[in-house]
């Protein structure tokens, strides 16, 4: 049950780049962790140039950056993934922005089964039903 924030700042992705993004973000949860793409979430959200910084100084008018947040639960993946995940999403989100980005953050946040859920059951919940079967 991922849920992967994407943000963009400077100029606003297209509706290609933004389908794009979705889907080939969701084939590398299922293909390097193993998630399940009917209930992997993401979504791309943009903001000016002008919002973000590095070294304290705002982004130029034409600079383009990227961020990843991947929400995972706690436990259900070894490090060597989250690794090749890491890696294989920078690869990507500079292939679909045709361009390289530095620093291009992508951060696994992982939650703790009893921390959070979808359809009103928390991943704990699941997997303990799923253990009793």
């Amino acid at each position: 049950m991922p849920f992967i924030r994407i943000s963009v700042a400077g100029n606003a992705p297209t509706y290609e780049q933004v389908n794009e993004l979705q889907q080939k973000t969701t084939q590398l949860m299922a293909d390097i962790l193993g998630k399940r793409p009917e209930v992997t979430v993401v979504t791309v959200e943009h903001s000016p140039a002008i919002h973000w910084s590095i070294h304290g100084q705002g982004l130029s008018k034409n600079q383009m950056l990227a961020q990843m947040e991947a929400f995972i639960t706690a436990g259900t993946n070894s490090e060597q993934e989250k690794s090749d995940f890491i890696s294989a999403a920078n690869q990507m989100l500079c292939a679909v922005f045709n361009t390289t980005m530095s620093p291009l953050y992508v951060v696994i946040v992982e939650v703790a089964g009893a921390d959070w859920g979808y359809d009103g059951k928390t991943q704990a919940f699941r997997r303990l039903s799923s253990d009793l079967l």
